[in-house]
């Protein structure tokens, strides 16, 4: 594969990749892309990682090694749906094990009080994930939504905006992105068809506003995470160098 000159041009924005978007082949297939797109950080959020497939500590470590013999750095975990502190203290173990700073994830609202308190003294952040559901309410759809959940709450707990569901729920991504700024942690960078529609399509070419997302993020100096997500199935590898090259033109 023949990388365009935009991957290798100087990021303002810390570009990443959000793994889901290597979820149909293999880690180490996947690690061999990474290295052809000059990735440096992630956040692991492939499906056998999350919580709910109960993973064991021995796949994140036998990861671990790999990702710091190709010089790539987890910075974020993601766990899904968290629903006790079971689920928080496991979701700690994998960060540390992984090396991620950050989790991303959701709870409902009782338990964002104990990932605050296990992640505080863990020292870890934790971003809450807006989502969309078809025919389902969720309980963050809304930057309010998402704000309102964490802004009780320590400066441990911050928001990971999800582009491409903000714009599948009916809201502009750049306005969420500002409205979140003072607790933003990550961002996944994603483009979507149209409102209500689940179909991932090429950043830029969708209704998730990149231009303007990137535009607020540069504006706010944001020294968070982009990672850039493609949840298309059947994803190909010059889709993603098309992605990223997009993402750091705008970067």
């Amino acid at each position: 594969m023949c990388a365009a000159s935009p991957l290798f041009a100087f990021s303002k924005l810390n570009i990443g990749v959000g793994t889901y978007s290597y979820h149909t082949i293999s880690v180490d297939a996947m690690i061999v892309q990474l290295k052809l797109l000059r990735i440096r950080e992630i956040e692991m959020s492939r499906g056998e990682f999350m919580l709910l497939s109960n993973p064991k500590e021995e796949l994140f470590r036998t990861t671990r090694e790999k990702l710091d013999r190709a010089g790539i750095r987890c910075w974020s975990y993601y766990s899904a749906t968290m629903h006790n502190d079971q689920d928080i203290d496991r979701a700690v173990r994998f960060a540390r094990i992984l090396g991620c700073s950050n989790i991303t994830g959701d709870a409902p609202a009782p338990v964002l009080r104990r990932i605050d308190e296990m992640l505080t003294q863990a020292g870890l952040t934790f971003g809450l994930h807006n989502h969309f559901f078809p025919h389902i309410k969720f309980a963050y759809e809304s930057p309010e939504e998402v704000w309102n959940a964490i802004s009780g709450l320590s400066k441990t707990m911050g928001a990971t905006a999800d582009t491409g569901q903000f714009a599948q729920c009916g809201y502009n991504p750049a306005k969420a992105i500002l409205k979140l700024a003072p607790r933003l942690r990550m961002v996944h960078l994603k483009d979507v068809r149209a409102k209500g529609n689940e179909e991932n399509v090429l950043l830029g070419t969708g209704v998730a506003h990149i231009p303007q997302v990137m535009r607020e993020l540069r504006r706010m100096k944001f020294t968070g995470l982009v990672a850039v997500e493609y949840e298309k199935e059947g994803n190909d590898d010059a889709d993603m160098v098309k992605q990223i090259a997009y993402a750091r033109s705008l970067a």
